[in-house]
């Protein structure tokens, strides 16, 4: 898997063309893949197809109001939602927000400001659900804070923890560098990427010293944890 196809999912919902093409425009080139409907009707059918990461969804559309559109798209799973629209009333903001919305952005917006925005929702959200996870013999509990490989604790750092989690949430997927430092460093890291590599060595060393191996380099791309082969 490319790191383009492991880029986390969003759904833009506008009927407005000119909005719609330059937030799928921006978001693309943010490295998120994109798809872009009109009404209501087809965000249901595409988040169905294709189940979202994030949608980013206006509240006045011409077959039924966002609001709607939450509501059925939660009958199906639960997914996070950044209200973007021009209705600006108090009202509807404490009506987006009770139905579970992320957040809710007025337009117009800074398209800068708007992708930090998902970053942050995408980062509370990712592997919220996930309370144990197990890769072979290597178990986190993400509630205890703790890491276990074939019943025997494993000390690691806050960081090394993080890393961790990050790569076992996403079992069997190459991430890449970029997504590793944007997701465990959870900010726009400005020092030496290699610092990835570093902390992977780590790893390494702590959980992965026995065999079989579970953290993979992919030459080029990243790295990624998966379960040995039988």
């Amino acid at each position: 898997m490319t790191p383009e196809e492991d880029a986390e999912r969003l759904l833009v919902v506008d009927d407005e063309a000119t909005v719609r093409e330059l937030l799928a425009a921006t978001l693309r080139f943010a490295g998120f893949r994109v798809t872009s409907v009109a009404t209501g009707t087809e965000a249901v059918a595409a988040a169905g197809a294709e189940p979202p990461d994030l949608v980013l969804l206006d509240v006045m559309l011409p077959d039924m109001d966002g609001f709607e559109v939450v509501r059925r798209l939660r009958e199906r799973r639960p997914v996070p939602v950044l209200f973007l629209t021009a209705r600006d009333r108090q009202a509807d903001k404490v009506t987006g927000l009770s139905l579970g919305a992320d957040d809710y952005v007025t337009k117009p917006f800074d398209l800068e400001e708007l992708i930090a925005r998902i970053r942050a929702i995408l980062r509370r959200t990712s592997g919220h659900h996930a309370g144990v996870l197990k890769v072979g013999a290597l178990t986190l509990d993400a509630d205890g804070h703790q890491v276990t490989r074939e019943g025997r604790p494993v000390r690691v750092s806050p960081t090394e923890f993080r890393l961790l989690r990050y790569l076992m949430e996403n079992a069997g997927r190459v991430v890449s560098k970029a997504q590793i430092l944007d997701r465990v460093w959870r900010y726009d890291f400005g020092g030496d990427a290699s610092i990835v590599d570093t902390y992977i060595s780590y790893l390494r060393r702590k959980v992965d010293a026995g065999e079989p191996k579970l953290i993979h380099t992919v030459h080029g791309v990243g790295y990624v944890m998966r379960e040995p082969r039988r």
